[in-house]
């Protein structure tokens, strides 16, 4: 409802149906429209609050949408149109797509690429967790805005039965992947240039099960399990053959995968703000509020007492708020540097 349309902001690309047929026009370098709406300013408006806002007892926060903001897939390096997917042939295990390359398809959401990372910044300042569908093709990824790994996790699921076998096979691998990982997997840039780690992708096999048209395409379902108590986040990603009590054998290659909440805010720290201590609050509610621009850093619910507040800009002081959003109980202590030793939060 809110995305821009892509063909008459980029002229030169010759956009057909979402893809540029003009082969010599590089969507890294000259695709971006800063003015471009991916999400409208409602939506962007929306997410800020909601990202900041911890009121009735929420512990942990998933976004959830139609699809996620990067395109995680792959084509022949000739194809122009994602017209050709139906008909690729499909994988048997272990090979690998031998002159794939990240495609730019306008339809998904990592264009546009300034109004992807606008999104971005406002959903990791709640350490929440993207959930979605829509493009078919299963994936978990760690979003990256200015570093790979400074944003929050995404899992688009797959879906149940599958007309459009999407594929994720870069004839590049990615960076700094885990030992014995697939090669498609680690630190690379999706076909637009936005950064993202893929930890796991559902690809199309060859499965021998009939009929092919629903077993070869990576039909599935995905699952998604928060532990309140641990703050962790559980993907799980079955084919819809799959005997669930076999095992996680069962599942797609990669999965299950589990992740900590606040790895949703990945981005590294500069510094460190003084260690709050909280007395006589439960799971009491942090914010990290810049003191010159009034902004929030970042806003979380605690499940402990201590809490140590990463920055990422030394040159700035900082307000700690800490209280209880339900009753409208807070404490704050202004004009906090980088430094040890602790502050004392008593209630």
């Amino acid at each position: 409802k809110f995305k821009s349309a892509a063909k008459a902001l980029l002229p030169k690309a010759l956009i057909s149906n979402g893809w540029a047929q003009n082969k010599g026009f590089d969507m890294i370098k000259n695709g971006d429209v800063p003015d471009a709406k991916l999400l409208g300013e409602r939506q962007l408006l929306f997410l800020d609050k909601w990202s900041t806002d911890w009121s009735h007892q929420t512990q942990m926060k998933v976004l959830l949408s139609q699809t996620i903001f990067a395109n995680v897939a792959t084509l022949p390096k000739e194809a122009m149109s994602g017209a050709i997917i139906p008909t690729l042939r499909i994988m048997q295990k272990g090979e690998y797509a031998p002159d794939d390359r990240p495609v730019s398809d306008l339809d998904s959401n990592g264009w546009p690429q300034t109004g992807r990372n606008n999104a971005l910044k406002k959903i990791r300042k709640g350490f929440a967790f993207h959930l979605a569908g829509d493009q078919h093709l299963g994936s978990a990824i760690q979003y990256g805005l200015d570093d790979w790994n400074d944003s929050g996790f995404a899992f688009c699921v797959p879906s149940l039965s599958n007309y459009w076998p999407r594929r994720w096979y870069p004839s590049e691998g990615g960076k700094n992947r885990e030992i014995g990982k697939p090669n498609y997997t680690g630190e690379t840039q999706d076909g637009f240039g936005n950064k993202m780690t893929v930890h796991a992708v559902s690809n199309p096999i060859f499965t021998g099960i009939k009929p092919s048209k629903i077993y070869d395409r990576a039909a599935g379902y995905g699952i998604v399990r928060l532990n309140k108590n641990k703050r962790s986040i559980t993907m799980e990603c079955w084919p819809r053959q799959a005997k669930p009590q076999d095992g996680d054998s069962e599942q797609y290659e990669g999965w299950p995968i589990t992740v900590g909440q606040e790895q949703n805010y990945g981005r590294k720290a500069k510094a460190f703000l003084p260690e709050i201590v909280v007395r006589g609050l439960e799971n009491p509610v942090v914010e990290i509020i810049r003191e010159d621009s009034n902004e929030i850093v970042y806003a979380l619910r605690l499940n402990k007492n201590t809490f140590k507040p990463k920055v990422f800009d030394t040159s700035k002081k900082y307000i700690i708020r800490v209280g209880e959003p339900d009753i409208d109980n807070w404490k704050t202590e202004n004009s906090i540097v980088p430094g040890n030793g602790k502050i004392i939060f008593q209630f």
